[in-house]
């Protein structure tokens, strides 16, 4: 076949192609080949007939033999890219990846629109495989192809706007490179726009600002982006926002963060955000209970802030709300979820805050629950703060070897710890060795002098050892008192402030004041809460003990306060107001129904109101409850002859006079 049958064959097999006789070029393509085996246009012919006669596999091997023969040129390449485009082409998307990039060399020199189109496409190809990186960096290639053209501002900054769509979803991969280049479309967007400040302008600064709070190494740009924005938008509350959250959550507590707490409020007083960081603030001013208010206020507002419930559980702690801040802490783990980067930081101190807050509980299971959180601290093994929390947590369970197996070794390994030296004291204080427990406590409070717990644990070692020696209690005062200056919203050490008082002192009304604080401070203290009322009743003082009372059964839930609802009745009862009497009496038996001194008093109230048929229920309930009480016994006889039961109340006069001869009320009855 000479030169020119080859030309006419080719020419033969491009006219069957575009008529669709694709089998027809296949033969001419063929007959080529059979004189010239390396003729570019045929292999290109050949793929482009194969691949229409849905013969893929001889389509691709007839465009990579073209490709094979000449690298550089067009046709094979577009006819490959064709077939790989094509629905039926599965697992191909790296191979047309590889043809796009070959596409865009060969286009770069010559037609820009074609290349444009291709690198379009490419673009596309690494959205749907998720490779934000190349996106990005493909993406960049056609901006910069534009700005050589000398593109429009307006055109160039949709192309940064389109950069951002494609690259949204790349920040929960958290490529560095990728990263950086998002944001650096974000800046070229904001810079690039016509209207400033406009609406699209506004909400792009917002999705800049958004973006830049989810890169924790980003913060210097964080604040200076908000800075800008508020700046270009001084009504708008979102910068702030966004500037007040990411102080929360750093931990940070800088000048510049309390005037962004302050100048939120100003701007939205119903700012969950804003009402938190106020919150923060009133803690780290040892402002407890404002703190406590303004934190849940917060975060009734907002459930963006997972450090706001750790906060909360810091402010309740300090104020004793052991079981609230335990609750707040677990609030705080739920929302950190899967911890990641900063969040396993607010994890591990949540777990700690945690276990801290069961310790003082004092119960074996808070100590079991305590010993679960310490184990979920990630390097908490090699932290010894957390391994002394470990060995209180087994002292409460009662796991004593393990305790002092702690101890032990903490005191070995780190001999200037406190908590090292505060862990022996509690384990000798609950063997009553007292002298060891001062020496250990004199050590703990020798490190770390400003911890209300060492003192008052000095104290009660001072004062049951002065029970022991028969010595001066004063030591114990001095250290009580310590530990109440230190943490004023310690109610034990107000109460054994007041033990002192009372029983050593003879100070009835410092006493009472001390009990009538530590109860304030803990309502579930009835001890105080008791002595305090009793010691106002002896200093003729019923004002007080009265207001305490309806404080107390006020707030009370039925079936509870037993001890207010009885010493309230006994009052009314001694001042001739049954009726009252009655009514608290009776709550006090919701609260504990044996109480056969309660039935007693009780009887005695419905006696006094005329109600003998319920008296003598009551009297009698009393007797059965506790047979020893002969004067309930008595009461029901006599109640039996005041209605007419005279044979009753004779049987039950003998039943008196046989336990007690001389039992004068009964002989008289």
């Amino acid at each position: 076949m000479s030169n020119k049958e080859v030309k006419a064959a080719l020419k033969s097999a491009r006219d069957a192609i575009r008529n669709k006789q694709y089998k027809e070029a296949l033969k001419h393509c063929k007959a080529v080949l059979k004189q010239e085996k390396n003729n570019y246009n045929a292999w290109v012919f050949i793929g482009l007939a194969a691949a229409e006669l849905e013969q893929p596999d001889q389509a691709k091997g007839a465009y990579k033999k073209a490709i094979e023969l000449e690298p550089n040129q067009l046709l094979a390449w577009q006819g490959l890219a064709n077939l790989y485009e094509k629905p039926n082409q599965t697992d191909v998307k790296g191979d047309l990846a590889d043809v796009y990039q070959k596409l865009l060399e060969l286009y770069e020199s010559g037609d820009k629109q074609k290349w444009c189109d291709v690198c379009n496409k490419l673009v596309e190809l690494y959205h749907q495989e998720k490779k934000y990186l190349e996106v990005a960096e493909t993406w960049q290639k056609l901006i910069r192809m534009k700005q050589e053209e000398g593109a429009e501002k307006a055109e160039l900054h949709q192309l940064w706007k389109k950069m951002i769509q494609l690259l949204k979803d790349s920040t929960r991969n958290q490529d560095n490179k990728t990263g950086q280049l998002l944001l650096t479309a974000f800046e070229h967007a904001l810079h690039s726009a016509d209207t400033v400040p406009g609406e699209d302008h506004q909400n792009l600064y917002k999705d800049f600002i958004q973006c830049l709070s989810k890169f924790p190494h980003e913060v210097a740009r964080l604040e200076k982006a908000c800075d800008d924005m508020m700046a270009l938008y001084p009504s708008m509350t979102y910068p702030l926002e966004v500037l007040c959250l990411h102080f929360v959550q750093s931990g940070t507590l800088s000048e510049k963060a309390l005037h962004c707490f302050s100048r939120l409020l100003e701007m939205d007083t119903r700012s969950g955000t804003g009402i938190i960081g106020f919150g923060i603030k009133c803690l780290k001013e040892n402002k407890y209970k404002e703190a406590v208010k303004s934190l849940t206020e917060g975060l009734q507002k907002t459930n963006q802030c997972p450090a706001a419930w750790y906060y909360l559980a810091e402010a309740q702690m300090k104020i004793h709300e052991h079981r609230n801040a335990v609750l707040s802490c677990n609030q705080a783990l739920e929302a950190l979820g899967t911890p990641e980067g900063p969040n396993l930081r607010w994890k591990n101190l949540a777990f700690q805050l945690k276990a801290e807050t069961l310790i003082k509980v004092a119960d074996a299971d808070a100590a079991e629950e305590a010993i679960k959180a310490l184990e979920q601290i990630v390097d908490g093994s090699s932290d010894p703060v957390i391994s002394a929390l470990r060995g209180q947590a087994y002292l409460n369970k009662g796991l004593m070897d393990q305790a002092s197996k702690v101890s032990q070794e903490l005191l070995l390994s780190h001999p200037e710890l406190a908590e090292a030296h505060a862990l022996q004291g509690f384990i000798h204080y609950s063997q009553k060795n007292y002298e060891q427990a001062e020496k250990s406590f004199l050590n703990a409070i020798e490190r770390k002098a400003g911890i209300a717990e060492y003192h008052q644990y000095l104290g009660l070692t001072y004062w049951f050892m002065c029970d022991e020696t028969k010595k001066d209690k004063g030591k114990a005062l001095t250290q009580f008192l310590k530990a109440a200056k230190l943490d004023s919203y310690l109610g034990s050490a107000f109460s054994y402030l007041g033990n002192y008082y009372r029983d050593i002192a003879g100070d009835k009304s410092r006493a009472r004041g001390c009990y009538k604080k530590a109860f304030e401070l803990d309502e579930t203290d009835e001890e105080s809460g008791t002595a305090a009322v009793n010691l106002s009743v002896e200093l003729g003082d019923m004002d007080t003990a009265l207001s305490i009372l309806n404080e107390v059964t006020e707030k009370a839930r039925p079936g509870t306060a037993k001890w207010a609802w009885l010493h309230r009745g006994l009052y009314y009862l001694r001042t001739g107001q049954p009726s009252q009497a009655v009514v608290d009496l009776q709550a006090a038996l919701r609260a504990d129904p044996k109480d056969s001194n309660c039935w007693e008093s009780l009887g005695e109230a419905y006696f006094n109101r005329g109600s003998y048929s319920t008296a003598l229920k009551s009297f009698r309930k009393a007797s059965e409850l506790n047979p020893e009480l002969v004067y309930s016994v008595y009461r029901a006889a006599a109640l039996e002859q005041i209605l007419g039961k005279y044979e009753n109340a004779i049987a039950t006069y003998q039943q008196i006079l046989k336990k007690t001869e001389n039992y004068v009320p009964a002989l008289k009855g």
